[in-house]
Order: structure tokens, then C-alpha cells, then sequence
């Protein structure tokens, strides 16, 4: 009778770490979860043909940065750089801060 256990869990320390690291105030960490929410299905949703794998966010002091672990990451950053910077536009509206 063996017991179940989240492979994520149990492997966070070991040989994988967070997809999310920031630290929030009480008061605030319900929003920044929300938007941690919204970036990801954003992503998920406008860059489903780039086989994206992972997607971290960190958050250092009133910034916001996200790393994208992408298969086809040309897609993400389009030509001469113009499809990413307006990705990192979209992000700052949705988080209200640097992206």
C-alpha cells in the first residue's frame, strides 16, 4: 500500500525548483497570484505553436521578470525582435509594472 505523493512536490529542492518566485506582503499576495495566473494562460492561449515547456516569474522589487522555456523560441521573438516587444508590452498593461 504505497502512498501517493505529488511528483512536483517531492522533486521542488532536489532536482527541480519553483515556477513562481516572489514573496508577497499578506495584503498583496492574493493579486500578484491572479496575475501570476493571467500571464500564464495569456502565454498558454498566444504562443500555443511555440511548444512552450516551462514558464518562470520572479518578481524582484516592483518588477516583474518572466523567463519562457520555449521548443520554437523564433516564434516568441519574431523578426528583428518586434513580436517580443510587444509580449513585453501586453505583459506590463497586465502587471502594471517592469517587465
Amino acid at each position: 500500500m504505497g502512498q501517493k505523493v505529488n511528483p512536483i512536490g517531492l522533486r521542488l529542492g532536489i532536482n527541480r525548483t519553483w515556477d513562481s518566485r516572489w514573496f508577497a506582503n499578506t495584503g498583496e499576495y492574493g493579486q500578484l497570484l491572479h496575475e501570476d495566473i493571467k500571464i500564464r494562460k495569456y502565454l498558454e492561449k498566444e504562443l500555443k505553436q511555440a511548444a512552450i515547456s516551462k514558464v518562470v516569474i520572479e518578481r524582484p522589487h516592483k518588477k516583474c521578470r518572466v523567463t519562457i522555456h520555449a521548443a520554437r523560441p523564433g516564434l516568441i521573438i519574431g523578426k528583428k525582435g518586434a513580436d517580443i516587444e510587444k509580449l513585453r508590452k501586453k505583459l506590463m498593461e497586465m502587471t502594471k509594472s517592469e517587465t
